[in-house]
Formats: C-alpha cells, sequence, structure tokens
C-alpha cells in the first residue's frame, strides 16, 4: 500500500512540476561562484546564437545553490545549478526526497584556489602548514605573519575569504586546512577557521573581494584561480609549497590547492523549460569548455581529451547520478 502511495505521489509531482515547468520559456540557474563567470559566458554566447533566451545566472554559492536546485520541481525550482565541489551525498538524498528523483552530473573542468593579494602589496610564499598556523581556531592565533614563521611579512593578518555555503571554503577547507593540520601540530579532528577577525567572510562576490584587495594591499584573498587570471592587471598569486597558481602548474596537478568543477541537470524539466539540453551541450562543446573553447580564455583549466568526451557523452544522454559516486 505504501509503495501504490509513494507511485501515485511521484507521479502527481512530476504532472505538477511539468505543467508548472512549462510557464516559465527561460533557464534558470544557480550556483557557485567561481562557476558563475564560465556559466554566464555560455548563456550569453547561448543567447547569441541560438533562438532560445539567454538564461538567468545567479551567483548564491555551491551549497545554497544546491539548496535551491534540490527543493523541488516546477516553475519555482531552478533548472541547473553549478558548484565548486562535487554534490554531497547529503545533498543527492535531499533531492531524490523532493522529488528531484534524476539529476546529471557535469565535470566543466579544473579551477585553482588562490591565495592572492594586490600588486604593491608583500609577495608572499606559504605553506599549507603556514596557512593552518595562521588561520585555525584550534591553533595560537599569532596576529601577524611573522609570528606563523619569521620568514614571512611583519604584518597583520587579514585574509577575506568566502562564507560556510561556499564551494571554495569546502575546497579550501578540505586542501588547505585538512590537509595541511597534521604537519602544523594542530589537532586535525573538526579542525575550524578562526572567527575572531583574522578571516573575514566576503559574501559569494569574489570581485567584490578583489575590490577589497586593493583597497588593502596587506590583505590576502582566497578565490578561484579564474578571478586571478582576469584581474592579473591588478593582483598578484602566491606560492603555496613552492608552487605558483598559473595555468599550466594547476592542469599539470603541480599546483596544490586545486578542484574540480561542476554543473547539475535537473532532468524532469529538460523538455519542458526550453533549450536545458542545448545549453548543456553547448556548455561540453569543444568551442567551449574544450582545450582551445573560449571558457579557456577565462581561466577554466579543460579536461584531458578522454575525460571531455566523456562527459560530453553524459550529457548528450543525461545519464542520472545512481547515488554510487560517494562509494
Amino acid at each position: 500500500m505504501s509503495f501504490v502511495k509513494t507511485a501515485a505521489s511521484a507521479a502527481i509531482l512530476a504532472a505538477t512540476a511539468a505543467t508548472a515547468a512549462d510557464a516559465r520559456d527561460q533557464i534558470r540557474i544557480v550556483g557557485s561562484s567561481t562557476v558563475f563567470p564560465f556559466s554566464t559566458a555560455v548563456a550569453e554566447q547561448f543567447g547569441r546564437t541560438t533562438d532560445f533566451q539567454t538564461p538567468v545566472v545567479e551567483s548564491t554559492g555551491s551549497g545554497g545553490g544546491l539548496k535551491l536546485f534540490c527543493a523541488g520541481v516546477g516553475t519555482d525550482h531552478p533548472d541547473i545549478t553549478n558548484a565548486s565541489r562535487r554534490m554531497k551525498s547529503t545533498e543527492f538524498e535531499m533531492c531524490q526526497q523532493n522529488g528531484v528523483t534524476e539529476v546529471t552530473e557535469a565535470v566543466i573542468g579544473y579551477d585553482g584556489i588562490v591565495v592572492a593579494n594586490a600588486k604593491g602589496g608583500p609577495e608572499f610564499s606559504v605553506t599549507r602548514e603556514q596557512l593552518v598556523v595562521a588561520l585555525a581556531e584550534q591553533g595560537p592565533k599569532p596576529s601577524t605573519w611573522d609570528e606563523v614563521d619569521p620568514s614571512l611579512p611583519a604584518i597583520s593578518i587579514e585574509v577575506l575569504g568566502p562564507p560556510p555555503s561556499s564551494g571554495t571554503r569546502d575546497a579550501f577547507n578540505e586542501l588547505v586546512m585538512e590537509e595541511g593540520c597534521e604537519g602544523a601540530g594542530i589537532e586535525c579532528e573538526g579542525i575550524e577557521i578562526r572567527t575572531d577577525g583574522a578571516y573575514i567572510e566576503s559574501g559569494e562576490n569574489d570581485n567584490l573581494i578583489v575590490s577589497k584587495l586593493e583597497a588593502n594591499p596587506n590583505a590576502l584573498g582566497v578565490f578561484g584561480f579564474s578571478f586571478l587570471d582576469q584581474n592579473a592587471d591588478a593582483l598578484q598569486g602566491s606560492m603555496v609549497d613552492g608552487v605558483f597558481p598559473t595555468f599550466e602548474n594547476i592542469a599539470s596537478g603541480d599546483y596544490p590547492v586545486s578542484r574540480s568543477l561542476y554543473f547539475y541537470i535537473k532532468n524532469a524539466h529538460v523538455g519542458v523549460v526550453p533549450g536545458i539540453q542545448e545549453y548543456a551541450n553547448e556548455f561540453l562543446s569543444p568551442a567551449a569548455a574544450g582545450e582551445d573553447g573560449y571558457l579557456v580564455d577565462k581561466g577554466l583549466i579543460p579536461l584531458p581529451k578522454d575525460r571531455f568526451e566523456e562527459v560530453s557523452g553524459n550529457i548528450e544522454t543525461l545519464a542520472p547520478m545512481t547515488g554510487n559516486e560517494w562509494n
């Protein structure tokens, strides 16, 4: 009996979603501030070169975007969400519980998380262990960088970075705070970023962080490589573990703080909201995210050819996630 009720509810929900979504003829995209400029570029190209309307792209952060995306189906819910980290298993379960039962995952390329400041400010070369000592809530909470290590500048520690809802923050926690804590001599379990003002949460707008860095060259910012690349006239990247954040170093895997970038499609909206499949195909086309695509000019590190072809194939068939991706 419960199975019959569940099946009936799912059928009603799907029918309602299709009717509601049919009232909207413009793709709605939410999610990561890091993926935002890439998604916006594709949306603009898509609007110029097809008969579909230009999609609306909002920068809500990876976590915020996935929460909106997984809340349900229909016109009130987005069709696609961008993420600068992989969807968590708990988010996948939330999608399933809310009737978003078929979701297609696309990896669009790679990005590095950089530590940067304004040109004219001191040049930094830090290790992940030093960043942990400077920023860990469980650490000594030094006031200046030279208290972390005498080789670092004798200036106040001020780091502008993303909030907890951001995929960049999640990746920074994993790739810097967690991986660097063992060598820093700090308790790793439950490690958190300090909240006494040395680390300043600066919202989901990376452009705002860039402007604040220009106003204070001694401050450091944490954001995706693409923003450093697009603001190379004003900002300088810091070496991390002896490696500069460059396109080549991220692509080769030499730069230690790098991650994959994603977007997710709500399959129930495909064929209902016009253009979703076509937009996704444009994003994963050689002209956009390929090795010589226009997104590379905006700082995207492209996938290797075989991986690119695999992901493109998944998009063309809308292969849904199975729940085994975290095994």
